[in-house]
């Protein structure tokens, strides 16, 4: 396998959790999450962090990603695992659950991207003719300065979501980010239903976290998802995208917490 997927461990509890960041974060992200129950494996995505991706544009198929993870798994002489995602990493979290539903025992959703696909993404990713305007704006910063000018004005984009956008866009770099996590995670979409039926036919315990702040992802569209898990914890917590993990990290610490 010529993928290289880079994590960092911490903790010595029974119990194993695998960590997904969220886009432009790497694994570091959740070293401040400790818990005795748990040994954590914090990964970095491919195109974050220190995992390597080789083969350009082409997508990353789930049978691959279950490879992948079953080196991890293997490698650490890891039987059962719970998962955690925050935004992006809710694709992989979500991945690695319909991969190995037998053996997941708990999933943390922190406002997970995969749930509701937004039009802007299907659009960048699919049809090529908009894949290939969306790579034009790597080399071109002003033509995605236009573009979203112009979306903001045509009421296309909220404002909140267009700054986190512009943050993400601000240089080549963070474009080719942009562009090559959209296009390679392109097949990393998930029936709703089918993974609610996995949860409540393995019995994983499930969690979903979003931010009452945030307009990225935002609670309304988990409806779909919880109303098909009826033993769910669904929680609103005081925060925005950005700091979502923060505020998931202060309502875990919380000793009034049941």
């Amino acid at each position: 396998m010529s993928e290289k997927l880079h994590y960092s461990k911490w903790g010595n509890g029974p119990d194993t959790m695998l960590l997904f960041h969220g886009y432009g974060q790497d694994n570091a992200v959740f070293a401040d999450y400790k818990d005795q129950r748990y040994t954590f494996y914090s990964v970095d995505l491919f195109f974050h962090g220190k995992s390597e991706w080789s083969k350009g544009e082409q997508p990353l198929e789930k049978s691959e990603w279950k490879t992948i993870i079953d080196s991890l798994l293997k490698d650490n002489a890891i039987q059962t695992f719970s998962v955690l995602g925050f935004s992006m990493g809710g694709k992989f979290a979500m991945a690695t659950l319909e991969q190995f539903p037998n053996r997941v025992k708990e999933i943390i959703l922190l406002a997970p991207d995969g749930v509701k696909t937004s039009t802007w993404y299907s659009l960048a990713t699919y049809p090529i003719a908009f894949r290939n305007l969306f790579k034009s704006m790597i080399a071109n910063h002003e033509r995605f300065l236009r573009i979203a000018s112009a979306s903001k004005k045509l009421g296309l984009i909220d404002k909140g979501v267009l700054r986190f956008v512009a943050t993400q866009m601000d240089s080549e770099e963070k474009r080719k980010r942009v562009y090559y996590s959209w296009v390679v995670f392109r097949h990393l979409k998930f029936d709703i239903g089918k993974m609610a039926r996995l949860i409540n036919e393995n019995k994983i315990t499930f969690s979903l976290f979003t931010g009452r702040y945030d307009k990225i992802i935002t609670a309304a569209n988990m409806n779909r998802l919880v109303s098909g898990i009826p033993n769910s914890k669904f929680e609103i917590l005081d925060a925005g995208h950005n700091n979502l993990v923060n505020a998931f990290f202060t309502y875990r610490s919380r000793p009034e917490r049941e």
